[in-house]
Formats: structure tokens, C-alpha cells, sequence
């Protein structure tokens, strides 16, 4: 069996892109990945019309060889446009193998070691009396881990400190109504500094949070080795992770004790294994990022269903936030929750089919997350 052709296709899907890439074969197979580097997609295609080049012609069965090709193919090494690449093709490498041998993918990394997936619910209502009902409802729906909202979201111009002051005294209410059992987490898109992200933990009551999820930016490990010395509250952090190398410091020095890795991200299912396994051997447990589509959640459910350190998969639909209609058009099967956890099915490959009609529905459209600035005029960090 040979690779024949890869294909690259940006499909707007509610307010953004979702850059799927299909990999064909002779004989007839066929693989879907997705790139999770979402914004820069023109980049992303770019770096995959140079792999096609290496790629046409050679056998789909190997993804750990063409990993390490791909990887090291060039002088300067790796970089988030090219290991967003690299993933989608991994993740759709997979695929046809899996389909090849009729096997699930959970089959190929080391078999399934749950039946089903847990998911962790968000809230989307700010802090405040709405958000606490949401969070309630998840629980009443079955789900264990709750990510809350914080303050000035998408609120532009942004400042931190407002965001803190809004955030903190809800976090403690919403601990106080939800009770003692159910985890706790908020995410502040990495858009606080270390002074602010240790006054933001030194203003809530101890036991509130259960996790804090990339407060800062993930470039310096050393302002999380320091915030680590003013902060008992868990770090999740790795969502920006383009490769294992960038989760070494974070893992060896014990600073994120759940790792969000991106399997659309940090270089696909091979990539991702090896982080896993890491991770296992310091006691620290994976909650996968997950905020594109279909194909980058049915990719993750394999994953979490092949590791034992999970705790749980990022799910960004609930009754609240419905999936647009075109999600729902262009990917039929896909995965749906059942309850508070996704079932592990054994489909061969990541059981994903896409209507392929609707991929050439419209021109590509450009599209750039949010420009925050401050009152000031300075930007910050979205």
C-alpha cells in the first residue's frame, strides 16, 4: 500500500476554521487528521504541501518512521506550524492503519484500558449567579470535573486585575454550592503574569480549586517553578506543548500535575504516547485539550482510552452550547456523549466519516482570534 494523495481542507464551522487533512492510498484507504493550530492555517497547509513531497508514494503502515522523517527532515527543528502538521498527518496515518488491520486505534497504542471516557464539562456564563446554575446542572447530569468561567473573557479592553476581582469571590461561592466532591478548575488562558496569578490563588480560601489551568504562558518553566512556591492549587497546564521536549521541564520538575496536551498539537498519536508515558512514570494525569472538532475528539477518546494516567477529556458542547448545524452535516457519526462520558467504540481506525460534499461548500475565509489590548493601548495575550 502507498500513500497516492494528501489533501489539505479548511471548512468554517460557527466562527472558525477546522483544518482537516485526508490521506489517500492505491488501495483504496483513506485517513483523516486534524491540525489543531487554529488561526494560522495557511501556515499550516504550507508546511504540509513540503511533506507531501517526502510523503507520495511511501507506505501509510509506518507513522513512527515518517514521524521521525518529517520531524527531522530540515536543519531548524520542529515549531507549532510544523508539528500542527505533522499531527494531522500522524492522526490520519493512524487511521488507515487501523482501517488496514480492522482494528480501533486504542488497538495499535497498547489496547483500551477503560470502556468509556469521562468528560469535563465548561460553563460559558461569567462569574457569577448563571454560571453557578450551569456548573449545577453539569453535576446534575453526572459529570465530576467542572471548568468554571473566568472574568473578562473575551471583555476588550482586557485587564487582569478586573478579571481577578471578578473571578475569585465567585470561585469560593461556587465551591460552597457545588460541595466537596465535585473537581473544580478555572482556565485564564494564559493572559495573567506571575504576580498576578499568585494573588489571583492567594485570594481564594484553601481547597476552592482543584486546578489551574495555563495561567501564564508555558515559554519561562522558571515563573511556574516560582509560582509553584506560592500556590498549593494544581497546575494543568500543556495545551501549548508542540512536542515532548517542551513538556520535559514541566513534567520533570513537577509542575503540571494534569498535562493538557493537544493530540492535534505535540506531533499525533506517536508524540502523544510517549508524553503519556512520561507522565505515568511522575504521577501526573492527562486532560487532553480539545477545543476543535470531531475528529480531533474521536483522536483523543482513542488516546485516553489506551492510557491509564487519565483523569479527563475537554468537551466544549453541552445543552448550552449547541455544535453548529454544518458540524453536524459534515461529520455524521460523530462522537457523541453519553451522559458525562463518551462510549469507546471499536470501529476501525478513529471512526470518523466526513461528507466529503460539504468541504468544497465555501471559499476559504480568514479568520484570527480576538486582539486584546489594554486600557493603555498595549496589547495582551489572548
Amino acid at each position: 500500500m502507498r500513500i497516492t494523495a494528501i489533501d489539505c481542507h479548511p471548512v468554517w464551522i460557527g466562527h472558525r476554521n477546522q483544518l482537516l487533512l485526508k490521506i489517500s492510498t492505491d488501495q483504496g484507504l483513506y485517513g483523516w487528521g486534524e491540525s489543531g493550530f487554529s488561526g494560522r492555517e495557511r501556515a499550516v497547509i504550507g508546511a504540509v504541501d513540503h511533506y507531501r513531497e517526502l510523503l507520495i508514494g511511501r507506505d501509510p503502515m509506518l507513522p513512527g518512521a515518517i514521524w521521525q522523517e518529517l520531524y527531522r527532515s530540515q536543519y531548524f527543528e520542529g515549531g507549532r506550524v510544523l508539528t500542527a502538521a505533522i499531527s494531522a498527518i500522524d492522526i490520519a496515518l493512524h487511521d488507515i492503519r487501523g482501517k488496514a488491520l480492522g482494528v480501533p486505534v486504542h488497538q495499535l497504542l497498547g489496547g483500551r484500558v477503560r470502556d468509556r471516557v469521562p468528560a469535563l464539562a465548561s460553563t460559558f456564563a461569567a462569574p457569577g449567579p448563571e454560571m453557578i446554575e450551569e456548573a449545577q446542572s453539569f453535576v446534575a447530569d453526572g459529570f465530576q470535573a467542572i471548568r468554571l468561567q473566568r472574568g473578562g473573557r473575551d471583555a476588550n479592553p482586557h485587564e487582569p486585575w478586573e478579571a481577578i476581582g471578578e473571578t475569585a469571590p465567585w470561585m469560593a461561592r461556587a465551591r460552597e454550592a457545588l460541595g466537596p466532591s465535585v473537581v473544580l478548575g478555572v482556565d485564564f488562558h494564559h493572559r495573567l503574569s506571575l504576580a498576578e496569578t499568585a494573588s489571583f490563588c492567594q485570594r481564594l480560601p484553601r481547597g476552592t480549586l482543584d486546578f489551574l489551568e495555563e495561567p501564564m504562558r508555558d515559554e519561562t518553566p522558571e515563573a511556574y517553578t516560582a509560582l509553584r512556591t506560592m500556590t498549593e492549587i494544581p497546575f494543568a497546564l500543556g495545551e501549548e506543548f508542540a512536542s515532548k521536549w517542551q513538556a520535559l521541564p514541566y513534567i520533570e520538575r513537577g509542575l503540571a500535575q494534569y498535562m493538557r496536551l493537544d493530540v492535534c498539537n505535540i506531533g499525533g498519536f506517536t508524540e502523544a504516547m510517549k508524553v503519556a508515558g512520561w507522565c505515568e512514570a511522575h504521577y501526573v494525569d492527562l486532560m487532553p485539550h480539545n477545543p476543535l472538532g470531531p475528529v480531533c475528539t474521536a483522536a483523543s477518546i482513542h488516546l485516553a482510552a489506551a492510557v491509564p494516567n487519565f483523569a479527563w477529556l475537554e468537551y466544549n458542547r453541552s445543552r448550552f452550547r449547541p455544535p453548529p448545524q454544518i458540524e453536524l452535516d459534515l461529520f455524521p457519526n460523530s462522537p457523541t456523549l453519553q451522559g458525562a462520558y463518551f462510549p469507546v467504540t471499536d470501529t476501525p481506525g478513529i471512526g470518523i466519516e466526513v461528507n466529503e460534499a460539504l468541504l468544497s461548500r465555501d471559499e476559504f475565509r480568514y479568520w484570527n482570534p480576538p486582539i486584546l489590548r489594554r486600557r493603555d493601548g498595549s496589547f495582551t495575550n489572548w
